[in-house]
This record gives structure tokens, C-alpha cells and sequence, in this order.
């Protein structure tokens, strides 16, 4: 099969732990070769969001066409689209170039709490970008925003808001991290299948990324031929073990990173 090409499509974060930097050391990890397409700059560190700059929409079409004019793309993950205009241009640009194997990560609030999202982006989102997407991979709070619904208070809740946004046509992983427990369980919805996929849930602070994190290991397991279940169930174990050793970093005060290298050992 060779070395997977997959691509991100979605913000910087100059701390490290989430956006694009997040998603590269993720596709490194999972042997695959890494693109990225800068949707926005963040000022950001494990503390919070302070700054975002949106670069101009032509140039973000520029970015992604000059990637699908030069390179086999085998899967995309989309993440932090800052407006409307964005999302609408990211969709019609993969529709033009008929890409696969692409996971919407709807980053509309980070770990600290920071709103990511400008108003119409959730339009744009379930407008343009879900009838392109293979999976999206909302959080319990981006699921509520993305059904104009109360926040998930349990599993049943959780279920029915992914059933909700799976109608519109891509499988949906809605994620339980936000709930409490012994376990984190996430809900697949693809068709009238649902899988439920759970993971003991790792005492840590450092959570930061999580959630780009796994989009994108999800994604470069498509790319490598994975089923659509079995990408998340080993994207979901491998995001496990990233948390377990996420105390073994010692990046910044608050939220800190996961640990994307802990299987990799210095030569």
C-alpha cells in the first residue's frame, strides 16, 4: 500500500497541543504523511485563546488546490474554520476535487471554553460541508450547537443528537468526554448502525487537542484502509494511551498536551 497521504485543513496552534501541529504529529505517529492547510493563526497557549487572525479566503483555496494539483490526497480532516465563507470555500474546493475519506471535526469551542466559531459557521457546516463528509466528530457541547439543543445530560440524550445529525447523511462519532465516569463512551452512528466505543477514562489535566487529536487518527487509519468502526475503535485506543502519558510532557500551566510520541524512542 505504501505511505498514506493525508491532509489537514484546519488552524494553527503555536503551543503545540491542538490544530494543525496536533494533527501532524498524529499523522506522524500513525505512519502517514502529513499536509497541512492553514484555515486560521491563533495566539494560544495550554491556557487559552487570545488572538485569531483569519487569512484571506482566495488564499485558502490557492492552499488547497495546489495540493490536489501535485498530490494524491487518501484522506482529509477538517478542523477550526473560523467563518461562513471559510467552510463554504473548503466544500466546494474537496467536491471539485472529489476528495475521500474526509473527517469534519466541527471545532466550535476548545478545551478552555474559548468560542472558535464565528456566527453562520454552523450553518455553513450542515449546509456544505456534511454532504462531503465521510464522519464528523462532534463533542457533547458542538453537538448540542450543531442540533440547536440542550447539552447531552446522558448516554440516551447523546445517542439521539448523533442519530439527529447522522440524517444528514454522514456517520456522526458524538463524543462523551464532558460526562463523568469511570469510562468515556462515544456514540457511531453510520446508517442504522450504531456502535457505542468506550475507554477507561485517564485521570489528567492535559487534554488539550484531544478531540483534533483523534479526527485525525481517525483519518489517517482511513487512508491506511480501515473500516469506518475499526478506525475509531483504534484511533479511540491510541488516543487513550496518548492521555496516559500525557503527564510525561511538561508543556505549559494549564491544559497541557497529549503525548501524540509516546510509542516513539529516540534512535
Amino acid at each position: 500500500m505504501g505511505i498514506r497521504n493525508v491532509l489537514t485543513i484546519a488552524g494553527s496552534d503555536p503551543s503545540g497541543g491542538a490544530g494543525i501541529q496536533a494533527d501532524l504529529k498524529t499523522f506522524a505517529a500513525h505512519g502517514a504523511y502529513g499536509m497541512a492547510v492553514i484555515t486560521a493563526l491563533t495566539a494560544q497557549n495550554t491556557r487559552g485563546v487570545t488572538a485569531v487572525h483569519v487569512p484571506p479566503v482566495d488564499f485558502l483555496i490557492a492552499q488547497i488546490d495546489s495540493i490536489f494539483a501535485d498530490v494524491k490526497v487518501h484522506a482529509v480532516k477538517i478542523g477550526m474554520l473560523a467563518t461562513a465563507d471559510i467552510a463554504a470555500a473548503v466544500a466546494d474546493r474537496l467536491d471539485a476535487h472529489g476528495a475521500r475519506n474526509v473527517v469534519l471535526d466541527p471545532v466550535l469551542v476548545a478545551t478552555s471554553g474559548d468560542s472558535l466559531g464565528a456566527p453562520g459557521v454552523v450553518e455553513a457546516m450542515l449546509e456544505k460541508l456534511f454532504p462531503i463528509a465521510t464522519l464528523v466528530t462532534p463533542n457533547l457541547p458542538e453537538a448540542a450547537r450543531l442540533t440547536d439543543s440542550p447539552e447531552p445530560a446522558d448516554v440516551l440524550a447523546q445517542e439521539r443528537l448523533a442519530r439527529q445529525l447522522a440524517a444528514r447523511g454522514p456517520a456522526v462519532l458524538v463524543k462523551g468526554g464532558h460526562f463523568s465516569g469511570e469510562s468515556a463512551a462515544d456514540v457511531l452512528v453510520d446508517g442504522d448502525m450504531v456502535t457505542w466505543v468506550s475507554a477507561p477514562r485517564v485521570d489528567t489535566k492535559n487534554t488539550h487537542g484531544t478531540g483534533c487529536t483523534l479526527s485525525s487518527a481517525i483519518a489517517a487509519r482511513l487512508a491506511q484502509g480501515a473500516s469506518l468502526t475499526e478506525a475509531v475503535r483504534g484511533a479511540k485506543a491510541w488516543l487513550t494511551q496518548a492521555l496516559i502519558h500525557a503527564d510525561d510532557l511538561g508543556v505549559g500551566h494549564g491544559h497541557g498536551p497529549v503525548h501524540h510520541g509516546f510509542a516513539q524512542k529516540a534512535p
